[in-house]
């Protein structure tokens, strides 16, 4: 595996980082800037939505650019806007600085996608991408609890520098691995004829699943505080061992799943989703035995990464003749995901239906998702003759 495609999973690290630490920030930002803790809550889903948005804008406007280049940029521009997030007073300028860092996170995991494969051979993708993808789940292990701990000794501030600082290195490593030329092959097709390429039905099933699948986990994943503490009778201390857990899951699951995928990618998908509707619905079912919700968690986590890097792969391989803008795509689907699911599960618990709910929710939403791979998977050589894809082969197998 080549050096530069660790480098990219340790800006995708920071990056993670940032994203899911204001879990932890929320109470001193809000006394620090004298705003609610539903105004302090606003900032985590301004950079859910800017990562939405920003994909396929980013990757529209750096398109064309040399890949080393449009990583840069991006990485620049999400460094400068924590240093201004740290230094603002301004509730105001804090939220637009997320907006603006999401940005910069959508475009660098668009353009990271590609040139991670882009540097490895076909056999290799999976694990290209799991490396990347992986950066998330070690932010999800180290980041976000070290955030949490620097906000509590030195106060939020403190998180957003140490964000920045640790990007640094990042840009550095990222100078010297990454080739600086233009994307090898053939010049780029035109944005329209990309777009046709996204549309075809197979990859909009594909990421469709792939946001339901991300729906279900971040539903359940953003309410195991209340679970925990409240149906399992883990104390507030257990909490941090819990979330850990499955953060170590999931960074098994994108690595193995790196192994496996690139073999087996179909198994991997049709395995996956089936198994994590049965797991969700386990938990909800014996949340209140300690030894369930240990063992449970951190499989969840495993299945949740390791079919979502699965789904990343598949498309790419579906839309080779489109790699930025089917990176952009993907990383607006987990986050469509990302930013549905937590609110569902809101919902749920307004509505009165207990601590399990978000958990009986993201059943649901995986059901969903159960559904839709098995219409992706019935007839692949009929559903590819609809969508512009030779039926005389498949490009999973192909590519």
């Amino acid at each position: 595996m080549p050096f530069a495609v660790y480098a990219l999973g340790l800006a995708v690290f920071t990056q993670g980082t940032s994203e899911f630490m204001l879990s932890g920030l929320l109470s001193g930002i809000a006394a620090d800037l004298h705003v609610s803790l539903g105004a302090a809550g606003l900032l985590t889903s301004a950079f859910a939505v800017g990562m939405v948005v920003g994909a396929p804008l980013t990757a529209l406007a750096g398109r064309t650019w040399p890949r080393r280049r449009a990583l840069l940029f991006f990485q620049g521009v999400f460094i400068a806007a924590h240093v201004l997030g740290a230094l603002t007073s301004s509730y105001g300028v804090l939220l637009a600085t997320r907006v603006a860092g999401a940005l910069a996170n959508a475009g660098f995991w668009a353009v990271a996608l590609v040139t991670a494969l882009a540097m490895v051979g076909p056999h290799q993708r999976a694990r290209a991408t799991a490396v990347v993808v992986g950066g998330v789940t070690v932010a999800c292990v180290v980041g976000v609890p070290a955030g949490a701990v620097l906000g509590e000794l030195w106060g939020w501030r403190s998180a957003f520098w140490a964000v920045a600082l640790v990007s640094v290195p990042a840009v550095a490593v990222l100078t010297v691995s990454v080739p600086g030329g233009r994307p090898d092959g053939p010049p780029q097709a035109g944005v329209r004829s990309e777009l046709r390429a996204l549309a075809r039905p197979r990859l909009l099933l594909t990421l469709l699943v792939m946001a339901l699948a991300q729906g279900a986990t971040f539903c359940a994943f953003s309410y195991l505080e209340p679970l925990v503490t409240r149906v399992t009778g883990f104390g507030a201390g257990g909490v941090p061992v819990v979330l850990a857990l499955f953060g170590a899951g999931s960074f098994a699951g994108v690595t193995l799943a790196g192994r496996l995928a690139d073999n087996r990618p179909d198994t991997v998908v049709r395995l996956g989703t089936a198994a994590l509707a049965l797991g969700w619905a386990a938990l909800a079912l014996t949340a209140a035995h300690p030894v369930a919700v240990l063992v449970l968690v951190p499989l969840q986590g495993a299945l949740a990464f390791g079919t979502g890097t699965t789904l990343i792969t598949r498309v790419f391989r579906l839309a080779p003749d489109a790699p930025t803008m089917a990176g952009s795509f993907a990383t607006a689907a987990f986050n469509v995901g990302a930013a549905v699911g937590p609110w569902l599960g809101g919902l749920a618990l307004g509505a009165g239906l207990g601590y399990r709910s978000p958990v009986w929710v993201g059943v649901l939403l995986m059901c969903l998702a159960v559904v839709g791979t098995a219409v992706l998977f019935v007839s692949p050589r009929a559903v590819g003759a609809r969508s512009g894809v030779p039926t005389g082969r498949c490009p999973e197998r192909e590519l």
